[in-house]
């Protein structure tokens, strides 16, 4: 059964364009513990509230097992990294998704 670790992060626009390059060099980063197989960088495409620009990380696990081992051994030493560099700017939340089914669209 696999999982997705979803981080919905919601960025100042003051550190927005910092925080873009800065994501794409830590999605890299959480790929390489071995933990998940694929992750997917989206722009949420409603307004908050709060304002700043909202992402959602969406990071694939190959298991249960996996997802538990990331929070053991990884997760709080990659999330220090952000939280240090962009403090207060960011807003940040995480939740856990089953994947139930997948389906493909196939038009041959």
């Amino acid at each position: 059964m696999k999982f997705i670790y979803n981080v919905t992060a919601n960025i100042d626009a003051s550190i927005h364009d910092e925080w873009l390059v800065w994501i794409k060099e830590h999605i890299p980063q959480v790929l390489g513990t071995g933990k998940f197989e694929k992750a997917t960088l989206t722009r949420v495409l409603v307004e908050e509230d709060m304002g700043g620009v909202t992402y959602s990380i969406q990071y694939q696990t190959y298991s249960r097992e996996a997802l538990d081992a990331y929070y053991r051994e990884d997760a709080d030493r990659l999330r220090q990294e952000g939280l240090k560099k962009f403090a207060d700017k960011m807003l940040a939340f995480r939740t856990e998704l089953q994947i139930i089914d997948e389906y493909t669209v196939n038009f041959s």
